[in-house]
């Protein structure tokens, strides 16, 4: 399904990331069975070789460049999709305990399998951001949480810090037109720090990582309701 180990392997090394063979055979049969899975349940719209290898996998594993998770870090992926970019992630570093949370069933589905099919060990949640950031199993229980293409960051800072417990952070990844003070007023009410924003390219396209710190605890008032949330977003 992907492209050669080789070329691979040199892509990778252009970011200054190691793709070992074993790496390597598990994203080729992780690819394989998302084109195939995505054909009854839609899951991306990427679905050619070299788009899953650098817009699915190599991004997401990028995190691991330009954010330092520390060892042994308790993750959550919010509105997770896929697995991206929590399960590529893991793949690189399987010290992390990573949960993996989608409102959509199907998908949770899919993420179970996919975990059996790579030998991985994941927690996977099929839940809505908002009501399981209230419930005090997950409730500040994390190191980290991160989340794609789910949200603004004014609202997504609402979806995730609550799950984060203080000392931790929360990474968005966002594309250029999305700026960390964007999310400020949504981070100091929620006990994070200002967001800071770290911009990279892949290949020709430029890329940006939002990472807020939390310093305190989330007040009980936050997450509100979807409904809530929607109408007077934290801006």
């Amino acid at each position: 399904m992907l492209p050669k180990y080789e070329h691979a392997k040199t892509l990778f090394e252009g970011y200054e990331l190691e793709l070992t063979p074993e790496c390597y055979e598990k994203l080729d049969c992780y690819a394989s069975f998302l084109v195939e899975y995505n054909e009854k349940v839609n899951l991306t719209a990427l679905t050619a070789p070299e788009d899953v290898l650098i817009k699915h996998f190599l991004d997401s594993m990028l995190l691991t460049k330009y954010i330092e998770i520390p060892l042994g870090a308790a993750l959550i992926d919010v509105g997770t999709g896929a697995g991206f970019p929590s399960v590529p992630v893991l793949l690189l570093r399987q010290d992390l305990h990573v949960t993996l949370l989608d409102s959509l069933n199907k998908r949770i589905v899919f993420l179970q399998l996919l975990a059996e099919k790579l030998g991985l060990e994941v927690r996977c949640i099929h839940g809505r951001a908002e009501e399981a950031a209230r419930k005090p199993e997950l409730r500040e229980k994390f190191d980290v949480a991160t989340a794609r293409a789910v949200a603004a960051l004014p609202t997504l800072a609402e979806y995730c810090l609550p799950f984060v417990k203080p000392g931790g952070m929360m990474i968005a990844m966002k594309g250029p037109s999305e700026h960390a003070s964007d999310g400020a007023r949504a981070a100091q009410l929620l006990g994070g720090e200002s967001p800071r924003a770290v911009d990279y390219t892949l290949q020709e396209d430029a890329r940006r990582l939002i990472c807020i710190r939390k310093i305190s605890q989330t007040s009980t008032k936050y997450p509100r309701n979807s409904g809530q949330i929607k109408a007077k977003p934290l801006i």
